[in-house]
Formats: structure tokens, sequence, C-alpha cells
């Protein structure tokens, strides 16, 4: 009876500690909960992401003066304008051909195990 009993009520408690959604915590910096963004900081890095030949060319292709652009910039909210810039942070030309270099190498290697284990063989004939 004694067994029983126990028995319920552990199944019962790990039915309930089931339940309970899991919750990650971590510290929140003051700067995001206030929501204050430095301006100038990422005004500075829009304008050298700005200057660069290749954008200017372009803005200039799409009908952009400068004039308009820096009248559109000025338009833009603290958070908007925050935005912008952590999205140019994002943007690096080429970031991400050295992982699809090794990835293309790893698929190739395991294709060749993969052909090495079933023992297949690859000719290469010339015609």
């Amino acid at each position: 009876m004694f067994r029983k009993s126990v028995t319920c009520y552990l199944i019962m408690a790990m039915f309930i500690i089931g339940l309970v959604p899991r919750v990650d915590a971590a510290f929140v910096p003051s700067r995001a909960l206030t929501g204050g963004y430095e301006r100038e900081a990422d005004m500075q890095k829009i304008q050298a992401v700005l200057e660069s030949k290749l954008v200017q060319q372009r803005l200039g292709d799409l009908g952009f003066t400068e004039e308009e652009i820096n009248a559109r910039l000025a338009q833009l909210s603290d958070e908007q304008l925050h935005q912008l810039a952590l999205k140019l942070d994002e943007l690096r030309v080429g970031q991400n051909a050295l992982g699809i270099i090794i990835a293309l190498l790893v698929i190739a290697i395991l294709v060749l195990v993969v052909l090495h284990l079933t023992g297949h063989k690859v000719l290469v004939t010339q015609r």
C-alpha cells in the first residue's frame, strides 16, 4: 500500500514538473531597455558606407542625389537609424565565401569516402 501511494505521488510530481515551461534568463543592458541609441555613431557608420564609390554609383543609377539621401536619413528615427547601421554591419562582401568553400570540400570528401566504402570506382576516360 505504501509503495503504491509513493509511486502515484512520484508520477504526479513528475507530471507537474513536466508542465512547467523552461525559462532562460539573461542580463539585458540598460541601453536596450531605454532605447537610447547613439545617433551620431550610427550616422558615421552609414556615412562611411555611403562614401564608397560602388554605393554612390548604384544610388546614382537609381536616381538618388546626395541631398535626397541626406534628407531621407534625417527623417529616420533613432531606432530606424540604429537598425540600418546594424544591417550595414552584417553586410560584408564575400563574408561566407570561406564557409561555402569548406562545406563544398567536406561534401566532396564525404562522397569520395562513400564511394570507396561501397566499392564503386569513378573512371574518367578521354574520347
